[in-house]
């Protein structure tokens, strides 16, 4: 695949709104395209219709690059500016999925059929299509020894990431009118209480992720301005260098007499395999990687920097796309001589 070929899949891509939940038509022209260039395709079904796009070549896969194809809201189509190009998925992780399949190709232009491709749905959101590719993975991936997850590094190989533990926080009160406040009680104040109180925690730390830090991502309660409210919520994400039971006693011993603590999501941090010659980094977000473990050894890699990820500028230089490309093929060839 030339390079101006991986730019123009990679526009096609990204002018394709596949927010999660809306992975479809995205997935089909994936499917297609691999499919018009000789690879073995498999559309796996997940949920709602959508499914993830699984190929290979004549053999079973030895390494497999991996990404995801849903993307964030708001979707903005593709524009190409001063080496750049813009869109909702450009560096997030279409861009990436292009370049992978560029890599694959060189591999199979050099006469190497031991590479697959594994693009997943729903990363954003639940990690659903991952998981679903672990169980295929059981039967499919027989020899399957090393797994290549795309996400944005600057092309860099990802040492080490965060995982993710994400609570729920409740305040119960009792509803009363607001001119006799004596007869109520503020369920939406117990939970202001128990936020401010866990502004003062000291979290675990890890010499090489560094310190636990988390987001109050969201808020809800109350019924009405002049009424005591008799309910109240809040969602804490937190980004981990551990497991999840000291952050849950920690906030249990600030604030478990304010609220009840509901756990919604677990992601474990996940230390990576590097490679002789290629620059590292710790990043802090998290990946479909822990669902994925049945397609071997992980590695991370990817073109454009997580700080646009998700923004409304969202781009990638057209130049790392073109590089990832390059640096992908040189990995796997590095791993397939393991």
């Amino acid at each position: 695949m030339d390079s101006l070929t991986q730019i123009r899949l990679t526009r096609e891509l990204v002018d394709i709104d596949s927010t999660t939940g809306r992975e479809q038509e995205a997935g089909e022209f994936i499917a297609r395209t691999l499919e018009a260039i000789g690879w073995r395709v498999e559309r796996q079904p997940v949920l709602d219709g959508r499914f993830n796009v699984i190929a290979r070549t004549a053999e079973n896969p030895v390494v497999v690059f991996s990404t995801h194809f849903d993307c964030v809201p708001p979707f903005f189509p593709s524009r190409e500016e001063v080496g750049r190009v813009y869109g909702r998925g450009s560096c997030d992780a279409k861009g990436t999925l292009v370049a992978q399949v560029a890599a694959a190709e060189r591999l199979r232009a050099a006469g190497e059929q031991r590479v697959g491709l594994v693009f997943v749905i729903a990363e954003e959101r639940g990690s659903e299509g991952a998981r679903a590719a672990n169980d295929y993975a059981q039967a499919a991936a027989a020899g399957s020894r090393f797994l290549i997850n795309g996400e944005p590094t600057d092309n860099r190989l990802g040492a080490a990431t965060r995982g993710v533990y994400r609570v729920k926080l409740r305040a119960t009160g009792r509803a009363a009118h607001s001119s006799l406040p004596e007869l109520g009680e503020s369920a939406i104040d117990k939970l202001v209480d128990a936020l401010v109180a866990l502004r003062g925690v000291t979290w675990p730390s890890d010499s090489d992720l560094g310190g636990t830090f988390y987001t109050t991502g969201l808020i809800s309660g109350g019924v009405a301005p002049n009424v005591i409210s008799p309910s109240a919520e809040a969602e804490l994400m937190f980004r981990t260098v551990g497991g999840p039971d000291e952050l849950r006693r920690l906030i249990q011993d600030r604030a478990g007499h304010l609220v009840t603590i509901e756990d919604v999501l677990v992601v474990p941090p996940v230390r990576l395999a590097t490679v002789p010659g290629f620059d590292t980094a710790v990043f802090s977000f998290t990946t479909d990687i822990p669902w994925l473990h049945r397609w071997g050894t992980p590695l991370l890699l990817g073109p454009g920097s997580v700080t646009v990820a998700h923004t409304k500028d969202e781009y990638c230089e057209i130049s790392e796309l073109l590089r990832s490309a390059e640096l992908y093929a040189r990995l796997a060839k590095q791993l397939l001589k393991a």
